[in-house]
């Protein structure tokens, strides 16, 4: 196997040990730790060779654990975006979750995957060294139906780093997990996204209301400063008064990505950013329905990140692959039930090159 694993100690949350494991290969270089299956850093170099840090995070682990992250870096789920109202019907049977996102339920609940520590254990991969992250979700954890078994697993390729999710339940329950990376092309702490660079193959997008939870409603890009089907700055029309920009401070939508039907299970790139400055190129490969863009909105400069700078708004993006918010409550949406049996199974790459 090319590349190298190591570990070390990280420190220690509620009498358990926290590990943060480091893999290297080619020019990549990442740190995960066992909190929140957190990937601490993802350094890549530039057009000229120089390697940066492309990630928001704090720079210890109390910082993750004082209860202020935006979930930087980690496993969000067990179901990642809004619930409304914290509630869902399953088989005749109603459920309700933890309200943690005002009134709805956000990415797993009050303690979801983020808040956990997982064992950790070096993966057998021929494609470059890898970690895999185990962690068992408990019946009625933050009220999800049926005990989970779930496997994630951080591979480092050497051109990208892939995330293969697996999973297995005792009863039906419901899973989107996501991975909440904040990235910043031009290096952690360097200032804001807007001059990113990005093209999405997603013609419509989840409509939210004041709330940020899905009306139901598929909008279309055409027209709107929604529309990156082709490449074009992050920030080119974030300040438009187009009311879903004024909701999400920015964007903070599920984009559908455009999958031909013959290859719905198929990996795609669903997006590519490019930094001009740096000639970072990060190219999004997923077999999800959909890939919550965030713009850091919410961002607001009381949060001091890895590299000793403030976090302000725009100053990281998100691709969060998933399937739709508040899917298990619309059935029109794909489905994110899993039953006993069944082994829900995803995979999502982030793939670096340079451009000249």
């Amino acid at each position: 196997m090319a590349g190298t694993v190591a570990r070390d100690a990280f420190g220690e949350v509620d009498g358990q040990a926290v590990e943060r494991w480091t893999l290297a290969h080619g020019d990549l270089r990442v740190a995960v730790m066992t909190y929140g299956a957190i990937l601490l850093r993802l350094d890549a170099p530039g057009r000229d060779g120089e390697k940066a840090n492309v990630v928001l995070g704090f720079p210890t682990l109390a910082d993750y654990v004082a209860g202020n992250d935006p979930y930087f870096g980690a496993v969000a789920g067990r179901f990642a975006n809004r619930i409304t109202d914290g509630r869902f019907s399953l088989d005749g049977q109603d459920y309700q979750l933890t309200r943690n996102g005002g009134a709805h339920h956000l990415h797993g609940g009050a303690r979801g995957f983020d808040k956990r520590v997982w064992a950790a254990a070096e993966a057998t991969s021929g494609d470059g060294p890898a970690v895999r992250l185990v962690y068992r979700s408990p019946d009625d954890e933050e009220g999800y139906p049926g005990a989970l078994d779930l496997t994630v697993t951080y591979t480092l390729t050497g051109d990208a780093l892939r995330l293969d999710y697996e999973a297995t339940t005792d009863a039906p329950t419901i899973l989107n997990p996501t991975q909440h990376s904040y990235f910043n092309l031009a290096g952690e702490g360097s200032g804001d996204v807007l001059g990113h660079r990005l093209r999405l193959a997603a013609g419509r997008f989840v409509e939210v209301d004041a709330a940020l939870s899905p009306t139901g409603r598929l909008a279309q890009v055409e027209g709107t400063p929604f529309d990156f089907r082709e490449s074009r700055p992050i920030g080119g029309r974030i300040r438009e008064a187009h009311p879903q920009i004024v909701i999400g401070r920015g964007y903070d939508h599920c984009f559908v990505f455009d999958r031909p039907a013959s290859a719905d299970r198929s990996i795609l790139i669903g997006a590519r950013v490019e930094e001009p400055g740096s000639g970072r190129v990060l190219d999004l490969r997923t077999d999800r329905p959909g890939v919550q863009f965030y713009t850091g909105g919410f961002l607001d400069a009381t949060l001091v990140g890895s590299g000793g700078r403030v976090y302000r708004q725009g100053d990281g993006f998100c691709l969060e692959t998933q399937t739709f918010p508040d899917a298990p409550n619309r059935p029109e949406f794909p489905s994110p039930v899993l039953r006993p049996g069944k082994t829900f199974r995803s995979r999502t790459e982030f793939a670096f090159s340079v451009s000249g």
